[in-house]
């Protein structure tokens, strides 16, 4: 099916038997003082399944005693030979597989330091986000045991059996800052032109080839278009500058990235078109390079990369977040099961986590971070159930599937001829929100091959549970959209968010979107991006407060380049015909805003079902929304843990 993705390739002097690779992704999976864990080692070995003989690669190990390199507090370190029995066991793991086992050097920058008080740099550039610490100055004797500590890291893990050894040169951290004039203000010979600027990552380049002999690969991330030209960063010419003089050092292969984390231009989500940056890798073939080239980044789809193999854009696809979401999808996509794809949706809430020292998890996949944890698989049941689950949401759905895979009978009620409960309305926003009914996509697909009863179009009363008899009742009923009784708010130019999205109701020119959580947002950039003149009415001091930080910026920065005016702190108090007032809060000021159309976006949850449940059935669970209104990885996630348990 997909011929290009699965043909063999030479990397350096090392055969590949496929156009696979894994990409390093950091987990806080191991303990904070950098000792791999069963629970990495397993993370790890189910990508490895996943490759079908290619390449996987592991997280990225910090070198530095100090942890000055060290950007997550959960991970690997590669400082001493000590750490060489932990490496050991991942490259292992991947070897029993049958994949080709790569090792990443990353050394965090000016993202570093997470443990102590500051971070490492060319230069001492104030940090954009305020998340990160401040940056001192290496000294040129830092810089020469930085080199010395890549070389040793990377002799430790071929020591432990990698095959491959990566150096990270990406997204703000240390080679990157070196590369970039915006954060390399040196005078000395590792600054200036973006020669000198190179002479850092080439000294490490050597130095790394050094410790490892000629035999070993060895491929560097570099970005290709740092996305920086506000602050002043590199131009794409530099970029191309850089991949040339890391191929003239040595370099076996080249994977290409763009964009870092104090960018402001979106780089890996939704809004961003699956496929988008293909043009970097093509700009990298065009200015010479000749060494394999290999891409990730919003790069989801298996028939999307085999294309760009065959027209000569990449020669080797590259996937982080689609394999957090489906370890195994190139080989369901070797075995034509492209249905059988989880599907990662894009929302970053793996990143997220990191950056608030939390171990990662997937929203789409509960089982990422519990491969290790037996509780966690799927087992046939002991005793089979009937199972009543009311709601065809994300969340029902995923405890229909998990509770139908362990043997029980299952079936799905639904009032709506629509699955997907408010995904189907999530779905609707105008910047690759599409990409999220995917994931219902997949979950009906799973549900029938399990063998799933529907019920759609059907609205579950007390009498029918209590005729149905079910031995379980799962309430996944959702939440619906409500209004405060103020004054105006039963007049027919008051609609429902819902009634919006599903196309039920035209709004007129001028709408007052009242809530400012994911849904409000959603509904007004659905409607200013159809030209209507929006404004939007958040009770919360802070628009958003539900939304995934990784997304919540873009958002607020698109609901301005659309126009549409946010008030925070505030509530409607009145609905008029051709206006609203405002209150705001704090201060117990009013504002008349024109409104001819007032759209209510606040949730509660659906449990009227509840108690009617109780009194016919000693097991009753309440998912998802019903339980409290919360995000799409919530109610996945809630789904999953009651229906491996049932």
């Amino acid at each position: 099916m997909f011929p290009n993705l699965f043909k063999p390739i030479k990397i350096g002097k090392l055969t590949i038997p496929n156009r696979i690779k894994y990409a390093a992704t950091e987990d806080n999976f191991n303990t904070h003082d950098g000792f791999i864990t069963d629970r990495d080692v397993a993370y790890m070995r189910e990508r490895a399944k996943g490759v079908v003989g290619g390449i996987c690669t592991m997280q990225g190990v910090f070198m530095d005693p100090k942890g000055e390199g060290k950007g997550y507090v959960g991970q690997a370190a590669a400082w001493d030979d000590k750490f060489i029995p932990g490496l050991k066991r991942i490259a292992d793991a991947i070897h029993e597989e049958g994949a080709i086992a790569n090792i990443q050097l990353m050394h965090c920058g000016r993202v570093g330091g997470v443990e102590i008080p500051y971070c490492v740099g060319p230069s001492a550039i104030p940090q954009r986000l305020r998340i990160f610490r401040p940056v001192v100055e290496m000294s040129k004797d830092d810089i020469k045991l930085c080199i010395k500590q890549h070389a040793e890291a990377a002799r430790r893990g071929v020591e432990a059996g990698f095959d491959i050894v990566e150096i990270s040169g990406i997204v703000g951290y240390l080679i990157s800052n070196f590369l970039s004039k915006y954060t390399n203000r040196r005078t000395d010979e590792y600054g200036g032109d973006i020669e000198n600027r190179c002479r850092f990552m080439v000294e490490i380049i050597e130095a790394v080839r050094d410790a490892v002999g000629p035999d070993v690969p060895i491929i560097i991330r570099l970005c290709a278009q740092e996305l920086l030209d506000d602050v002043g960063g590199n131009t794409p010419e530099e970029c191309m500058v850089t991949y040339k003089m890391a191929e003239k050092a040595g370099v076996d292969c080249i994977s290409v990235t763009q964009g870092w984390q104090e960018s402001t231009v979106p780089v890996i989500t939704r809004d961003v078109p699956q496929g988008y940056w293909l043009f970097n890798a093509k700009r990298a073939k065009e200015a010479g390079i000749k060494v394999p080239i290999s891409m990730a980044y919003r790069l989801f789809k298996p028939e999307m990369a085999d294309k760009a193999i065959a027209e000569g854009i990449i020669d080797i696809w590259e996937m982080c977040r689609p394999m957090i979401a489906d370890p195994l999808l190139p080989k369901k996509a070797l075995e034509g099961r492209l249905e059988d794809i989880r599907p990662c949706i894009a929302c970053n809430l793996c990143l997220a986590r990191l950056f608030r020292d939390a171990p990662m998890t997937c929203a789409t996949n509960p089982l990422c971070g519990h491969e290790w944890d037996p509780e966690w698989q799927l087992k046939p049941a002991e005793t089979k159930k009937k199972v009543m689950i009311i709601g065809g949401g994300p969340a029902g759905l995923e405890c229909a599937a998990a509770a139908a895979q362990r043997g029980h009978e299952v079936h799905v009620y639904d009032k709506r001829d629509i699955l997907g409960g408010q995904v189907f309305w999530a779905s609707k926003g105008p910047f690759g929100e599409d990409e999220l009914y995917g994931v219902i996509e997949y979950q009906v697909t799973q549900c029938k091959k399990a063998g799933v009863n529907f019920h759609l179009g059907v609205e579950v009363t007390p009498k029918l549970i209590e005729e149905e008899m079910p031995d379980v009742v799962v309430i996944a009923t959702g939440a619906r959209f409500t209004i405060e009784k103020v004054p105006g708010w039963d007049r027919p130019n008051v609609v429902s968010a819902a009634d919006v999205l599903e196309g039920k109701v035209e709004t007129g020119e001028r709408v007052v979107v009242w809530g400012g959580k994911g849904p409000g947002i959603v509904t007004a950039l659905y409607l200013a991006n159809k030209g209507k003149k929006v404004t939007l009415v958040a009770r919360e001091r802070k628009v958003g407060k539900d939304v995934n930080p990784s997304y919540v910026w873009r958002y607020i920065m698109k609901l301005g380049q659309l126009g549409v005016k946010v008030y925070r702190n505030a509530t409607i108090e009145e609905i008029g015909e051709k206006e609203v007032i405002i209150k705001f809060i704090p201060y117990d000021l009013r504002l008349p805003i024109a409104a001819d159309t007032v759209v209510y976006a606040e949730r509660e949850p659906v449990t009227e079902l509840i108690e009617a449940a109780k009194s016919v059935c000693s097991e009753v669970y309440v998912i998802g929304d019903a339980l409290m209104p919360r995000r799409l990885h919530n109610a996945i996630h809630d789904g999953y843990r009651i229906g491996m348990r049932l």
